[in-house]
């Protein structure tokens, strides 16, 4: 049990934080090793806690022990010197650190040299070997500090290379994840060569670099000789290596890059390391922890592999390696280019595309850029064009590397073909073998190499890769946009790749995720001018079929139904790829509905590009996310010119939207244009509050608008009252439909509202939902309603805080109105006094109430009496909802009513609570049988 004192000295501690430090707090924790409670707890707890709440978390999760340690080394990691000076003297008792031992490790055990003669010296050789690969790991392209920038930044959060970090029963399995090209390898080389350098262990430690990339290659051989296979110097010791497990540091590099079926690494699980058994079953038995169960673990992958992991892991820490950072990017711009107006054009150009932007976190991506629009600016070109799109950046980069008339068309369908090959094998780097089994030359790569679109492994000389996966894609693309040579076969089937239809189907890119972004680049590559550019350098010419093969790939999603979300945004970025308008107007001309969720500056200018074309759109649904809009990116701006499509499209929905001022009024301006015939519009939950009085603004004299919802927490501003009376009172309102919801209106501007609305002779149909309208307010619109001109046909008052004092005042509508025939009073507790008053409306011989909706309303027995006593009477209501209320035995009551031939009742709603008070299968039966009006 943790003391109160020391839940208070750690909320004392945490509460002098500020908001940056306490994150950075967070931060380091998550690398702590944390302890098995805490490591169930949800993160988004953490990550949303105050410094209070952290020290509760923290109290209620770990041990006290834990608690002190890693509070100080946490502080003094941070450099917060004062305050682990007061943790040091308030949480520990002498005063210093506590050593959490490991119980596995005995005190001689650590302090014995367990090495042969001869092994240390040998095992240093080898790892002087292993510092070589570390070394050549490394490109010419590759920033000089990358290892400064991101491997030290990522290896803080490892925990077995934190010398501050207790140690645990369980040995740690640390899993490096994040996309393709951003530094993974790279940082869990360098946790390697530090797990065995001598200054920093007092011992002999040991690193196995496992490549799954070159281990799918083997047969099956034992865990012996599969780590051994690099080190036959060590062959002789690997028993007495292996018998010191808890020394020992196991690197699974690549696991996505294993290629085994889904559950194969969980099958056959192994525990002796001198058994032959295949790959998958030695890896997946390390990564179970049946073979040597105490050594440390360190797996890199790419995301696709993390549901395998999960399987296998036991208590595994995930570190996201995000590779270069926005910061990052901008050093190295600034170190490439050297003048800083240039470096910061060319990085503002690159995150100008979002999707370009987020390549750029690999460092090879960074480098492609910077070559690009450098050469470019060096020879006077603009480069605003280049960055657009993904597709010509690289290939303007391709072009680059070769002269104007090189005539490499050859060349290029084999480059082209080899990246095909390897992106469906799901396969990134190419051995000697793998280039005599594609029938690809070595030679015919040397040009590639040369240009640095291919890199060759500087230990592994017949070892090939593309210089990143986004370029392999790009030249899959190039592969299925060429022209057909003379007899050759395109099917695929010689290849083992599908044809373009293949290649877009859904089926095939779940499979396989990579060839995703293929069909982007395929779209980018239809464009005519880009197809010039590539026969100009490399003499190719595009195939002439490949618009109307994406095409006719694309036409189910116009089988007669609106496009999803995922769909829509795949559309519009494979068209705004293309950069042609002529196709944009084929594939958007049949859209009729269309719901866009914006979430980045590209899908923005995705719809910019594309969706002025949508001639027969009749509803869009648009929905914008935080950050998406803001006012110092104005060039970015929603600006969707639906000229000819303004005359068709009759419903607009703006939803769960963060927008600014400038994007609000774009879309304003579309709404006042005489050819935009707006009939409905729905404004919900959107920032700014100013947000709603604009678009008030601009529905004034819209006469074909007939139905408004205005949504959300607002708090109402005079102006914002006075648009909205404007609209209402304006001689070309032909309003019918009026929604307002979650507003703060005062009573004066209620009174505002009421009053004009007794001038209104359109509206038919008013919700005021969820705002607090209250007794007085009601009281207003009440008296509108009295008056012998009121339109009113459908009025809803639900959850408004109403109570029965308002039903009174309601009652005398009801004997009024002649227009009147639905009402809604959901969620208000009027209560059975409430319902009494009303039941004396009903009653009245003039009244046309049909539909009344009492949810929600507190309502008992004593209300049903009153009802039934009303329904008898022969009065107009057929539909009632009496749901969510404790009525009990009033359903009784109910069916005596449901037998009087002059009740009018047809359908009855008593579902949700009443299940409890029907004890007798009888009495539903029998209330069923009545007249099957009972729901």
């Amino acid at each position: 049990m943790t003391s109160p004192q020391l839940e208070w000295t750690l909320q004392t501690l945490l509460e002098q934080l500020n908001e940056d430090e306490l994150k950075s707090f967070k931060s380091l924790l998550w690398a702590f090793p944390l302890e098995d409670v805490l490591q169930k707890t949800p993160w988004s707890e953490v990550e949303e806690a105050d410094g209070k709440k952290l020290a509760e978390i923290l109290v209620n999760t770990s041990s006290e022990n834990w608690i002190r340690n890693a509070t100080v080394n946490i502080l003094e990691e941070m450099n917060l010197t004062e305050l682990c000076k007061m943790a040091k003297a308030e949480m520990m008792e002498d005063g210093q650190v506590q050593e959490i031992d490991n119980p596995e490790l005995g005190d001689a055990e650590e302090d014995s040299e367990l090495a042969k003669p001869g092994e240390k010296e040998g095992w240093r050789n080898s790892m002087e070997k292993q510092s070589l690969v570390w070394k050549n790991t490394f490109w010419q392209g590759d920033i000089d500090n990358f290892h400064d920038d991101v491997t030290l930044r990522n290896q803080r959060f490892i925990p077995f290379l934190n010398p501050r970090t207790p140690r645990k029963l369980t040995p740690y399995t640390v899993v490096l994840h994040g996309p393709a090209g951003v530094g993974k390898t790279t940082l869990a080389k360098k946790c390697m060569l530090d797990w065995t350098d001598c200054n920093l262990s007092p011992t002999l430690r040991y690193a196995f670099y496992l490549s799954c990339k070159e281990l799918s290659r083997m047969g099956p051989c034992s865990f012996a000789e599969l780590i051994s296979k690099d080190w036959p110097e060590l062959q002789d010791d690997i028993p007495s290596i292996l018998a010191q497990a808890q020394r020992i540091l196991f690197v699974v590099d690549g696991l996505d890059e294993l290629k085994v079926p889904p559950g194969a690494l969980i099958q056959d699980i192994c525990g002796d390391w001198e058994k032959k058994k295949p790959v998958p079953v030695l890896l997946g038995s390390l990564l179970k922890r049946k073979m040597l169960p105490r050594a440390a673990l360190l797996v890199t992958t790419r995301p696709r592999a993390l549901r395998d992991l999960q399987l296998l892991a036991q208590q595994p820490i995930y570190v996201r390696v995000e590779g270069f950072l926005e910061e990052d990017r901008r050093a190295y711009f600034l170190r490439h280019f050297g003048d800083e107006d240039q470096a910061m054009r060319a990085f503002e150009l690159m995150r100008s595309n979002a999707a370009l932007f987020q390549l750029g976190s690999a460092p090879a991506v960074c480098w492609i850029v910077c070559t690009t629009l450098k050469l470019q600016m060096e020879k006077g070109e603009d480069p605003v064009p280049t960055c657009l799109t993904r597709t010509g950046l690289f290939l303007r980069f391709l072009c680059s590397r070769f002269p104007q008339g090189a005539q490499l068309r050859g060349a290029l369908r084999t480059l082209s073909l080899l990246a095909a090959q390897g992106l469906w094998a799901q396969m990134s780097v190419f051995h000697r073998e793998d280039l005599e089994r594609l029938g690809v030359q070595e030679s015919d790569l040397r040009l590639f190499l040369d240009g640095d679109i291919l890199r060759q492994d500087r230990v592994s000389k017949g070892c090939y890769s593309f210089i990143h996966l986004s370029f392999q894609q790009f030249l899959t693309a190039l592969f299925y946009t060429l022209e057909k040579e003379e007899g050759e076969d395109r099917d695929g089937h010689a290849w083992d790749i599908g044809d373009v239809q293949k290649l877009l189907s859904g089926e095939e890119r779940l499979k396989n995720p990579d060839l995703i972004q293929v069909g982007h680049f395929l779209f980018g590559l239809a464009n005519e001018k880009r197809a010039k550019e590539l026969e100009a350098t490399f003499g190719c010419r595009m195939s002439p079929d490949i618009k109307q093969e994406l095409l006719q790939c694309k036409a189910h999603l116009h089988a007669n139904k609106p496009l999803s979300v995922t769909d829509l945004k795949e559309v519009l970025g494979c068209l705004y790829e293309s950069q042609e308008e002529e196709l944009a107007k084929v594939v958007v001309a049949p859209f009729k509905e269309i719901s866009i969720h914006l979430t980045n500056t590209s899908e923005v200018m995705h719809c910019s590009f594309s969706l002025k074309h949508c001639q027969d759109l009749q509803k869009l649904s648009l929905q914008v996310a935080k950050g998406v809009f803001l006012e110092n990116y104005m060039d970015f701006e929603l600006d969707i010119e639906f000229e000819s499509s303004n005359s068709n499209l009759k419903f607009l929905e703006v939803k769960q939207s963060f927008l600014s001022d400038s994007s609000v009024r774009i879309l304003c301006d579309h709404v006042t244009r005489s050819t935009c015939h707006l009939q409905k519009v729905e404004i919900k939950n959107v920032t700014p509050d100013t947000a709603y009085r604009d678009f008030c603004l601009a529905f004034i004299g819209k006469k074909t608008l007939t139905h408004l919802t205005l949504a959300g927490h607002i708090e109402w501003e005079r102006t914002m009252m006075l648009m909205l009376c404007d609209l209402l009172r304006n001689h070309k309102c032909n309003l019918q439909y009026l929604r307002l919801g979650g507003h703060c209106a005062t009573p004066e501007q209620w009174a505002e509202f009421f009053y004009v609305l007794k001038a209104n002779q359109s509206l038919k149909h008013l919700r005021l939902s969820a705002n607090v309208l209250l007794d007085e307010g009601a009281m207003l619109l009440y008296k509108t309603m009295t008056r012998p001109k009121h339109f009113l046909q459908m009025l809803s008052l639900e959850n408004c805080r109403l109570t029965e004092a308002s039903c009174k005042d309601l009652a005398a509508v009801l004997v009024v109105s002649k227009k009147l025939t639905h009402l809604c009073l959901a969620k208000n507790p009027i209560g059975d006094t409430g319902v009494k008053f009303l039941c004396e409306g009903l009653s009245y011989p003039d009244c046309k109430l049909q539909t009344l909706v009492l949810q929600q309303c507190s309502i008992t027995k004593l209300g049903c009496r009153y009802l039934s006593e009303a329904l008898q009477e022969a009065c107009s209501l057929t539909n009632l909802d009496l749901s969510i209320n404790q009525i009990a035995r009033g359903l009784w009551i109910l069916c005596q009513a449901l037998e009087n031939p002059n009740c009018n009742l047809k359908h009855l709603r008593i579902l949700d609570l009443l299940s409890s008070a029907i004890r007798s299968l009888k009495l539903w039966t029998w209330a069923r049988i009545i007249c099957g009006r009972v729901a």
